[in-house]
């Protein structure tokens, strides 16, 4: 019997959009395969709230750091290697750092990040602290960690990996890619969380690369930034969806249209009252004929367990934001009955897991070593 032939190992999403995304052709990606994220279809949360609907779950929690951010990481921290610098430094509810952190790590770069003091998943903490990058808790919020980021960056010449580097939104666009390939067509509706608006920004712009013979309908400025004519479109789809964001009540620029001060939620992810890229998602919402909405935490951890329950899937409450939204939109009709809908889930459910302990609906039950006490207790459980 003969040994079989070692299998190739699994690439990147840049080696697999390498034509599609501004690095160099012998460029040696940075790469913990990410992307390739399952698209699962919900066969029971429209049932649920008596909707007819096609809705799929693209599982980004499938990263190998349980969350989006792997995907624009790849990118920023390759050309970050390309262009020579020795460290990255960012500012972080807790997701950024941990991808940082992973993908500094193997390409052999310092890593500085900036969390909130206290307002940070211990998860996320505890991937960021593993994987060795300098941990810094501010006493502020995000936003304040993003003022002194960039002055820092300025100062020491350590590349800036938060979704203000373009690079980041050219490795998220790629999740638009997998949709339409998945599929074999556009779907009607996106939803998406939204905190610092990187991720709708990316989606759009993925979608808009998809469809080059309907012309692009971004701002100028957009373009310019992102570089649509620098690197090959392809024709994956005649037509766009339209754009959706949701975002916690308590943390909803969007929503009411300027800065929020001091943002509040229990959705630690999307907790950012001045989100960096506020102009390219509103021109997303806007050119695709979408919109932004908010929820309650009380929707949101009602969300996150829905799906926990029904779909059998555990995402953070960031992501369930998004169910919360595309659940409220169906039922009153603005998402209208039939529509195929994607629900991008950014992360794992195990990032934020004292959340889950906390707000989950069954209870741990104690009995004793007995096959009686066991026996009264499923029975009960059956009824």
């Amino acid at each position: 019997m003969t040994d079989a032939p070692p299998s190739a190992p699994t690439p990147g999403l840049i080696e697999r959009y390498r034509d599609r995304l501004p690095i160099a052709g012998d460029a040696t990606p940075v790469t913990l395969s990410e992307g390739a994220t399952p698209l699962v279809r919900l066969e029971h949360l429209p049932e649920a709230i008596g909707r007819r609907a096609t809705v799929y779950a693209k599982l980004e929690g499938q990263n190998p750091t349980a969350s989006f951010k792997d995907r624009g990481m790849t990118m920023a921290i390759t050309r970050a290697r390309e262009e020579g610098a020795r460290a990255v430094i960012c500012a972080s509810t807790g997701n950024t750092s941990a991808s940082a952190a992973a993908y500094a790590a193997r390409a052999g770069l310092s890593a500085f990040v900036l969390i909130p003091d206290g307002k940070i998943a211990h998860g996320k903490l505890a991937q960021a602290m593993m994987h060795g990058a300098a941990v810094v808790q501010i006493k502020g919020n995000f936003d304040d960690g993003m003022r002194l980021v960039r002055e820092m960056a300025e100062e020491t010449g350590a590349a800036i990996v938060n979704s203000i580097n373009p690079y980041r939104i050219q490795g998220q666009k790629t999740i638009a890619f997998e949709v339409l390939e998945a599929l074999g067509r556009c779907p009607d509706y996106h939803c998406l969380p939204v905190g610092n608006a990187g991720n709708i920004t990316a989606h759009w712009l993925g979608y808009c690369e998809s469809a080059p013979s309907s012309g692009n309908y971004l701002p100028g400025a957009f373009s310019s930034r992102f570089g649509l004519e620098r690197y090959e479109t392809r024709q994956l789809s005649t037509r766009r969806p339209v754009m959706v964001g949701y975002q916690a009540s308590g943390a909803a620029p969007f929503v009411s249209g300027a800065p929020v001060a001091a943002p509040e939620t229990i959705a630690s992810a999307i907790r950012i009252g001045n989100p960096q890229s506020f102009d390219f998602a509103l021109a997303a919402a806007r050119e695709s004929g979408g919109w932004f909405d908010a929820h309650s935490d009380e929707a949101i951890l009602e969300a996150q367990s829905l799906l926990a329950e029904r779909e059998g899937i555990f995402c953070e409450p960031a992501s369930a934001v998004c169910v919360a939204g595309l659940m409220r939109d169906l039922e009153s009709g603005r998402i209208p009955e039939g529509s195929t809908v994607v629900c991008t889930l950014t992360g794992h459910g195990l990032k934020d897991p004292d959340i889950a302990v906390r707000h989950a609906r069954g209870a741990v039950a104690t009995v004793e070593p007995e096959p009686a006490a066991l026996k009264a207790l499923l029975l009960e459980h059956l009824r």
